[in-house]
């Protein structure tokens, strides 16, 4: 029969058996913020791990050495004031202008819709690309940048379209985005230049054309 001691130690043992182990002051955790749980495998914006942080800046990298092509056209080649009045005549005109294209760029940065540019600059490169390799890359790129509800810079599709660039975006070709280019530069068209015409950028430009069209004359 145990004696009272032995007794009471095996009424104390399930006890001690359920609490956690101590932790000695050198055992103890570390202060601070807890650690980041792991990062779940999808690779949605919304993912604020370290991981998805250098996609970002991969993504960054990407669009800046691959879809702006356009130096600052209105620093190295300023207008001359027959192509400046030429912009008025048509949008055409105006965007197949590199300096026009620059100019109206930096009007859309001012409304917020520089996308729109943007897209429509990173199309003409895919069409004028002919290695399959590089084509499939640029067309994701260009589908992450401006098509996807995640980015920052989706441009304004309508169903038709979107559905169209998810087909052809199982085998991408350089005319991958022909119909949601041409939807951009319609919006453009309609609903900037207008505005673009009656810009302050434009009318200085306009003015500074004046006294030398005068001086000609």
């Amino acid at each position: 029969m145990p004696t009272p001691h032995e007794a009471e130690k095996q009424h104390t043992g399930p006890e001690e058996a359920d609490r956690p182990p101590s932790m000695s002051s050198h055992d103890a955790a570390p202060s601070g913020p807890p650690s980041r749980n792991p990062c779940c495998l999808c690779w949605c914006c919304c993912c604020s791990c370290s991981w998805n942080q250098e996609r970002q800046r991969a993504w960054q990298a990407s669009r800046e050495s691959k879809l702006q092509p356009l130096p600052s056209c209105e620093v190295c080649t300023p207008p001359s004031p027959e192509e400046v009045q030429s912009w008025a005549q048509s949008f055409d005109k105006l965007m197949h202008s590199p300096t026009g294209r620059s100019v109206f760029r930096a009007f859309l940065r001012t409304e917020y819709s520089e996308e729109n540019m943007l897209f429509w600059l990173a199309c003409e490169e895919l069409k004028a690309e002919a290695n399959q390799h590089v084509v499939d890359e640029k067309a994701r790129l260009i589908y992450e940048d401006y098509v996807s509800i995640l980015s920052p810079k989706e441009v304004s599709l309508d169903s038709r379209v979107r559905e169209g660039i998810n087909r052809k975006m199982q085998e991408p070709s350089p005319h991958t985005f022909d119909d949601a280019q041409l939807q951009i530069y319609t919006l453009m068209h309609r609903d900037s230049y207008p505005r673009f015409l009656t810009s302050p950028a434009y009318r200085s430009l306009l003015l500074q054309g004046a006294p030398q069209s005068s001086s000609e004359a």
